[in-house]
């Protein structure tokens, strides 16, 4: 196995689909990218991918957008791990979260899914859930809003003020977990609990 890193932005792909709330684990994608400062190219995996490295001497990363619906995300992730000899200790899949409220970025190794249908995807193809998940809060629905129609909508006008820093904040976690993995990242971005 090599030492690369796989990191893959969930969401849907069309215009249409661009700036929901279930796309921004794409939009942090987007940001990395633009930090190695090279743009996405089509792969055979049904993803657009892009080689770099997070600063000189880093380890090479994959960035990875599946050109598939979130819930089929499984075939492209692990299509992409055999093509790159990535194992899926070495996959870190960027998502929206709605089980964490709006602004707040959390980070995992393994665990359930919550009812997210493209990690579901993605652990079945694995035949594992080990592998690491950078969880970008989105809030809850508000009232009885179902929660397909509420992940499908674009952010409101005073979330999408926040957002451009909510998405920064989790591009910055994802670097830190490849740079010095999950324990000293999880101490730089969870919140400290009061005593």
């Amino acid at each position: 196995m090599t030492d690369t890193w796989l990191i893959v932005g969930l969401g849907n792909p069309g215009a249409e689909y661009a700036h929901n709330r279930h796309n921004v684990g794409q939009m942090v994608l987007d940001e990395l990218a633009s930090r190695i400062g090279s743009g996405f190219k089509s792969h055979k995996s049904r993803a657009q991918v892009l080689e770099g490295r997070f600063g000189i001497g880093g380890p090479r990363v994959v960035l990875a957008k599946p050109l598939s619906y979130m819930n089929v995300s499984g075939g492209p992730v692990s299509a992409l791990a055999r093509f790159y000899d990535v194992e899926p200790g070495h996959v870190i899949a960027v998502h929206d979260e709605i089980d964490i409220p709006f602004n707040t970025v959390k980070l995992k190794f393994g665990g359930g899914e919550g009812g997210h249908n493209g990690l579901r995807d993605i652990s079945k193809a694995f035949a594992t859930k080990d592998y690491l998940r950078v969880r970008v809060g989105v809030g809850r629905p508000p009232g009885r809003m179902d929660t397909a129609d509420f992940v499908l909508k674009d952010f409101s006008g005073p979330e999408k003020k926040e957002l451009p820093f909510l998405i920064d904040t989790a591009a910055d976690a994802v670097e830190a977990l490849v740079r010095v993995g999950l324990l000293a990242a999880q101490q730089e971005f969870h919140p400290a609990k009061a005593p």
